[in-house]
């Protein structure tokens, strides 16, 4: 339990110097600006393998599922790359969200960093309980991998293009619980207007975004349980991936039409875990086989994207 608090701790700490210091003041955030936490984050979770080595070399930690040091080194990465690269669909909706509420790109960062606190909190439930399930009833990792298939299938037939905030079932129970208004008042969440509290777009988009980062984190979690059920490494690859999606976002969000193809990578990913689910008692493929299937993936939809001509670039010759 200490190894657990003070990991916590430590995530507390890096929230409140995120939000209490280096982004104290309202502010658009860059592409440098961006890559640059982007590095950082990506930096301090892979320099976090080095303390996932020493805790399961030495024994500190619990080991349930009998990990080696450099097996669970490993499976954290491996994870780690998992959660982040099913994020980049995070991106895609977060940014539609965006822009139907009309949120400033000034507050943007405020809207993300509290929609990552309550996504923490929530992972952390979900995670805990998956991985009771799976040590418990083992038949669950079935369930778990033919759902990711289907998530896989659902992806490839419909993708994001569809999805209209404030169309949602969540904006209009919103609408039906609280008064909202459409008046952007600095970085408020909640106004005083004609003697009522309302609530502004960015608490409207928080909660839009919190809702649907758990409807993704019921295709993420399963995804890492089949690389692990330790759930340490669970947990830290997961928060890991959490927290570098902020500066990610601000990174990426305005290259994702460009990135055609990485749709399709995420596809293989989560179809390549739901089918390892589905074979995990007869057929255990090492770990640097996921991993190359996570890279190479990644790296085949961002190629493919720069490579391969848009439609509309084609001419045809009559």
């Amino acid at each position: 339990m200490l190894i657990w608090a003070a990991f916590i701790f430590l995530i507390c700490i890096f929230l409140a110097l995120d939000l209490g210091i280096f982004n104290k003041h309202d502010h658009v955030i860059r592409s440098k600006e961006a890559g640059i936490w982007t590095a950082v984050w990506f930096t301090v979770a892979m320099s976090f393998s080095g303390v996932i080595y020493w805790l399961f070399a030495s024994g500190t930690i619990d080991n349930p599922t009998g990990l080696t040091p450099g097996n669970a080194v490993l499976k954290y990465i491996t994870g780690y790359l998992i959660e982040l690269s099913l994020s980049i669909d995070n991106v895609f909706v977060i940014a539609v969200i965006f822009t139907a509420f009309a949120i400033p790109p000034i507050y943007q960062h405020r809207v993300l960093f509290w929609g990552i606190l309550g996504a923490i909190v929530f992972r952390a439930f979900m995670i805990l309980f998956g991985v009771a399930l799976i040590n418990r009833f083992e038949w669950t990792i079935y369930v778990f991998g033919i759902f990711l298939i289907y998530t896989a299938y659902k992806m490839l037939r419909t993708g994001n293009t569809d999805f209209n905030p404030k169309e949602s079932f969540i904006f209009k129970q919103i609408k039906k619980i609280y008064p909202i208004t459409t008046v952007i008042s600095g970085h408020n969440f909640f106004i005083k207007k004609m003697g009522l509290t309302v609530a502004t777009p960015l608490f409207v988009a928080l909660i839009v975004i919190e809702i649907t980062d758990i409807m993704f984190a019921l295709d993420s979690i399963p995804a890492i349980l089949a690389i692990t059920a330790d759930p340490f490494i669970v947990f830290s690859s997961n928060i890991f991936a959490i927290l570098g999606l902020r500066s990610m976002y601000f990174l990426i969000s305005r290259m994702l039409t460009k990135f055609r193809f990485i749709h399709y990578s995420l596809v293989v990913i989560l179809a390549f875990v739901g089918f390892k689910m589905l074979l995990s008692q007869k057929f255990h493929p090492p770990e640097w086989v996921s991993l190359t299937v996570i890279v190479v993936s990644l790296l085949s939809g961002v190629i493919a994207s720069v490579l391969i001509p848009e439609r509309d670039e084609f001419t045809i010759d009559e």
